[in-house]
């Protein structure tokens, strides 16, 4: 009786790791010299920049993203010069991803990234066209530029797991 209860409990943490490491999900490291970070993608990541106004402040907002298994993985940076804009523009930022999913925000809390970089985590679910969706990402500041490190996908499909692998590589340089 008691062999086959560890025989069970070792096929369910077997299954779960298995779950987690998804060979949809194939983790390569970006490092972008000119933003300086680096992170895990999933997938092959494609980059893009924009104009975006957040708020009364406008930058051109540079997003490196992949997408694998119906979830999506993105950085983005901005530069912004004026210090006393930057906070303002993080959390607009957080704001604008919650709103992306029609969410709210069910976790918060602040941390330190590996190079000591204060930044806040949040986790907020909300539906899209019907679908539950949950977001993990990451805010965080280095003079002179913002970021959002974000995991959005599937509420079904998108574990703690796989969005912590993701954000726990996010590393400012």
């Amino acid at each position: 009786m008691i062999h086959s209860t560890r025989r069970v409990s070792l096929a369910m943490v077997c299954a779960l790791t298995l779950l987690a490491c998804s060979p949809s999900l194939n983790w390569r490291e970006l490092r972008d010299a000119e933003a300086r970070y680096t992170v895990l993608l999933p997938a092959k990541p494609a980059s893009h920049s924009r104009m975006v106004s957040l708020g009364e402040i406008k930058v051109d907002m540079h997003m490196t993203a992949a997408e694998a298994d119906d979830m999506n993985f993105a950085v983005a940076s901005a530069l912004i010069e004026d210090a006393t804009q930057r906070s303002q523009a993080l959390e607009l930022m957080q704001q604008a991803m919650v709103k992306n999913i029609g969410g709210s925000i069910t976790h918060q809390k602040t941390l330190k990234l590996k190079d000591g970089t204060e930044a806040t985590e949040i986790e907020a679910s909300g539906i899209v066209n019907g679908r539950n969706m949950t977001l993990f990402a990451r805010f965080a500041m280095k003079d002179p530029r913002v970021y959002q490190a974000v995991a959005i996908g599937p509420q079904h499909r998108l574990s703690a797991e796989i969005a912590d692998t993701f954000l726990a590589s996010f590393a400012l340089q």
